[in-house]
């Protein structure tokens, strides 16, 4: 993995792309010696995307199961209770 400085970068984009696409290695650009970016390859980025939805569909199936094991409040109740 790479750490370079956003000067760098600006300097070396092109080269830079073509090494995260191609040699698949993860670049991080930095700020004053602050990280701010990482450049990965797009292969990571859809496995991440992938990987989110797997984690939210968990958490819903979770809030899922507790709604159905301990029942909910209607949306009339619930606007009820908020004074709305």
């Amino acid at each position: 993995m790479g750490l370079l400085s956003t000067s760098e970068a600006r300097e070396n984009f092109s080269d830079i792309v073509n090494t995260v696409a191609f040699g698949k290695e993860r670049q991080i650009v930095s700020r004053r010696g602050k990280e701010l970016v990482a450049i990965i390859p797009i292969e990571e980025l859809r496995w991440l995307e992938k990987f989110e939805d797997y984690i939210d569909l968990k958490d819903a199936k979770a809030e899922l199961e507790t709604i159905i094991e301990n029942g909910f409040e209607s949306w009339n109740a619930v606007k009820k209770e908020l004074g709305l």
